[in-house]
C-alpha cells in the first residue's frame, strides 16, 4: 500500500480510546493545524528504551539525535531495566523460558524508574522489540506500571518496532495497552530484517542464542542493515519540525509520507497460529512453576521438539495452501494491509524532504 489509508473496519483485537487519524500527505500543516510554537518554548520529549542486543538502541539514537541537537527540545531518556536482567546472548533454555510470560503478557518487574508520573511531556517515543509475537517484557512491564497511567494519559506516542518480520499481532497488543492508559498512538515505525524469511529462521536464533550476527553458509547477516538504521534519522528530523509547529497536539500522524511502515498481511495466519501455540503451551509451562524453575525445563524441551516438528511439517503445507488460496482473499489482504499500516502509512512522498 502506498497511500497509507486507514480503514475504520478490519482487524480489531482491542478497543482503542481514539479514532485512527488520516495520514497527511505533505509537509505543510493543514489550515486547522495548531500555530507554530514560539522558539523560546521548550518542547519536552520522553524516550522509553529497552534493547537487549543493542540494535534498538542504535535505531533510537538515530531518531533522537536531531531532537537532542535542537535547543528548543529537551529530551529525557528512560532506560527500562528488568529487576532480573535478561542476558545477551540468551542461553538456549533461558531464551525459551521467556516465552510463557511473554505470550501471556505477564512480564517480570522492572527496577525502580527515575520517573514519578508527575512529569509533563509533549511527545513520547517508544521503541520496542517483539518477543514471541508480543511486546517485549520490559516494555509490557512499563505499560502495566502505575507510573505509565499517570505519565501517558492523553499524550501522543510514536512507537518504533525492530524485529525479524512478524509484528502485526504484537502491535495490536501494544495498541491495547496504550489505550488502557489513555495514550494517543499517532505514529508507528516498523523496521524488519531484510534477509529472506527462510534464512532468518536460522540467522536470528544464531544471533540471539549464540551471539553470531555475521551470516554463515552463504546467508546474510542477522538483524537490520546499516542503511536501514541510518535511514531512521529522517523520522527524527520530521518529528523535530513537527514539534516546532505544535503538530503533536493535533490528530494527524507526524511521519506520514516517510515510508514508516510496510505491512505484510499474508503473515497474519501464521501469526495467529503461532500466538495460539505460545499461549496454550505457555499456560501449561507456567503451571509447572515460575521463570527459571527446574520443573519447567522438561516441558520447554518438549515444546522445542514440537516447534521443530511444526516448522518441518505443518508450516510448509500451510504456506503452500495460503499461496494457492491467496487470489481468493486479495481484497481482504489489501484491506488488512492498509489497516496494519495505520496511522503512518507506507507512502514515501515526503521522504526527499528529510533524507540526508
Amino acid at each position: 500500500m502506498t497511500n497509507g489509508r486507514c480503514f475504520r473496519h478490519g482487524l480489531r483485537l482491542h478497543s482503542t480510546a481514539f479514532e485512527t487519524p488520516t495520514p497527511v500527505t505533505s509537509s505543510s500543516p493543514s489550515p486547522s493545524a495548531p500555530a507554530a510554537a514560539p522558539r523560546n518554548v521548550v518542547k519536552r520529549v520522553l524516550v522509553l528504551r529497552y534493547s537487549q542486543s543493542g540494535q534498538l538502541d542504535e535505531v533510537a539514537e538515530q531518531i533522537v539525535a536531531p531532537l537532542r541537537a535542537d535547543p528548543a527540545i529537551q529530551v529525557h531518556e528512560e532506560v527500562l531495566r528488568p529487576l532480573a536482567p535478561y542476558p545477551f546472548p540468551w542461553p538456549f533454555l533461558a531464551f525459551f523460558d521467556a516465552f510463557p510470560e511473554s505470550a501471556h503478557m505477564k512480564p517480570q518487574p522492572l527496577a525502580p524508574l527515575s520517573l514519578t508520573g508527575e512529569e509533563d511531556f509533549d511527545l513520547v517515543i517508544l521503541p520496542y522489540q517483539v518477543w514471541f509475537l508480543a511486546p517485549s517484557q520490559p516494555v509490557a512491564a512499563f505499560l502495566k506500571h502505575p507510573v505509565a497511567a499517570r505519565l501517558l494519559e492523553g499524550k501522543p506516542v510514536v512507537t518504533v518496532i525492530a524485529c525479524r518480520n512478524m509484528w502485526l499481532l504484537a502491535h495490536e497488543k501494544l495498541k491495547g495497552m496504550l489505550a488502557d492508559v489513555g495514550a494517543r498512538l499517532i505514529d508507528n515505525v516498523v523496521l524488519t530484517d531484510p534477509g529472506p524469511t527462510l534464512a532468518t529462521f536460522f540467522t536470528t536464533p544464531a544471533w540471539l542464542i549464540w551471539g553470531r550476527k555475521r551470516g554463515f553458509w552463504g546467508m546474510p547477516d542477522a538483524g537490520l542493515s546499516t542503511e536501514q538504521i541510518r535511514g531512521t534519522g529522517r523520522f527524527g528530523r520530521a518529528l523535530r519540525d513537527a514539534l516546532g509547529k505544535n503538530l503533536e497536539r493535533g490528530t494527524q500522524p507526524l511521519l506520514a509520507g516517510l515510508g514508516a511502515v510496510r505491512a505484510d498481511a499474508k503473515l497474519l495466519v501464521s501469526e495467529k497460529a503461532g500466538t495460539r501455540s505460545f499461549y496454550l503451551w505457555g499456560k501449561l509451562i507456567m503451571a509447572a512453576g515460575g521463570p527459571g524453575a527446574w520443573q519447567r525445563k522438561p516441558l520447554l524441551l518438549l515444546y522445542v521438539l514440537f516447534l521443530i516438528a511444526l516448522i518441518v511439517t505443518v508450516v510448509p503445507v500451510s504456506l503452500t495452501l495460503q499461496a494457492i488460496l491467496r487470489p481468493l482473499f486479495r481484497g481482504w489482504l489489501t484491506k488488512m494491509t492498509a489497516q496494519f499500516e495505520c496511522p503512518s502509512g507506507s507512502a514515501t512522498d515526503r521522504t526527499p524532504l528529510y533524507d540526508d
